[in-house]
């Protein structure tokens, strides 16, 4: 286990942690749930998720990461270690560590993902833009002078870059993305049912019945919560239709920032885009006919990879074998890593 590399994907939603030679050996939630009395930590990932709105009110869930980036480094820097110390065991454990990052982010920022994953133990951090590891996550071959467009929608965020030479040629950020989803379920079933749910239940729905474009088969969900009028107990059976109302909203907001970063982009790169279609990763890469979607409105092809969650995940575990790179610069290599600390 000592010397191993991995690849670390630090997502608002998920943690997930990849072991060279082993694959995806960690998928946990990123939150907490801490005890506001002693200001300890009582739980982390699944175990903090299942309490996320059963709550007493000594104890608070908190999500240290909000779009994509650290908010609470002392949380996060909780969270990461007791993940380490998952994915290392009992024996010394002191890796060479690839950290997912949006393409869009402040050096405060990145020094922030540093220190709280430093702190942990590791020999040395390596950065890498998240739609760059999505690409190489998905089995593209960045290295060419080819184009190659990812769209890599998360919880947080959606980051989309046009990659050549395994580098950007042009990159945008947008702050919707799967949370966005979410909240729009939550004020659709108040404002039509007068019912108020919690975001568990609108990703529950998201998942069973969501689509933003029509499906032939009718997805129906029953959504459970309280009456804004009465203050008791109910439930509503939704159906795919219903959402897609809603859903469509957020989902033509990516679209439109799809379009502003097509407009952006060099032609040479835009027609290998044109040829080769665009790649959409992320764990909202799921939801029905959003590749759809995103083919009727760019008349670009839209490919979606077999596990979209894990393409960053995997894309930032392949890259570590660029980590030797980053010190011994060598004629014809293309390093897709960012920067190194």
């Amino acid at each position: 286990m000592p010397g191993t590399d991995i690849g670390i994907d630090l997502g608002t939603a998920n943690v997930r942690i990849y072991l060279h030679g082993k694959g995806v050996v960690l998928h946990e939630p990123a939150v907490a749930a801490v005890d506001l009395d002693s200001e300890e930590v009582i739980a982390t990932g699944s175990e903090a998720y299942q309490m996320l709105g059963r709550t007493c009110e000594r104890v608070q869930v908190v999500h240290p990461l909000v779009n994509g980036v650290i908010s609470d480094y002392d949380l996060a820097q909780n969270i990461l270690s007791v993940y380490m110390k998952k994915v290392g065991g009992s024996a010394v454990f002191m890796p060479r560590v690839v950290v997912s990052v949006p393409c869009v982010i402040t050096e405060v920022q990145k020094r922030a993902v540093v220190d709280a994953i430093s702190s942990t133990g590791v020999r040395r951090i390596c950065l890498i833009e998240e739609p760059v590891a999505a690409a190489i996550g998905a089995g593209v071959d960045i290295a060419k002078p080819h184009g190659v467009f990812v769209v890599d929608v998360g919880c947080g965020t959606t980051d989309m870059a046009v990659m050549s030479l395994a580098g950007i040629a042009v990159s945008q950020s947008v702050q919707t993305a799967g949370d966005a989803f979410d909240d729009s379920i939550i004020r659709y079933v108040r404002r039509k049912y007068g019912l108020i749910i919690g975001k568990r239940m609108a990703e529950q729905a998201k998942i069973e019945a969501g689509c933003v474009s029509p499906q032939q088969e009718v997805y129906t969900c029953r959504v459970k919560g309280r009456n804004a009028l009465t203050g008791l107990p109910q439930w509503v059976d939704v159906t795919g239709a219903e959402l897609m109302e809603t859903l469509l909203e957020p989902a033509m907001d990516i679209v439109r920032a799809v379009q502003n970063t097509l407009e952006m982009t060099p032609p040479e790169l835009m027609g290998d885009i044109y040829e080769d279609g665009l790649y959409l990763t992320g764990g909202s890469a799921r939801l029905r006919g959003f590749d759809t979607l995103l083919h009727k409105e760019t008349r670009v092809p839209v490919m979606v990879p077999e596990e979209p969650e894990n393409c960053v995940v995997v894309g930032a575990g392949k890259a570590t074998r660029f980590i030797d790179d980053m010190e011994n610069k060598q004629y014809g290599i293309l390093n897709p890593l960012s920067a190194a600390y």
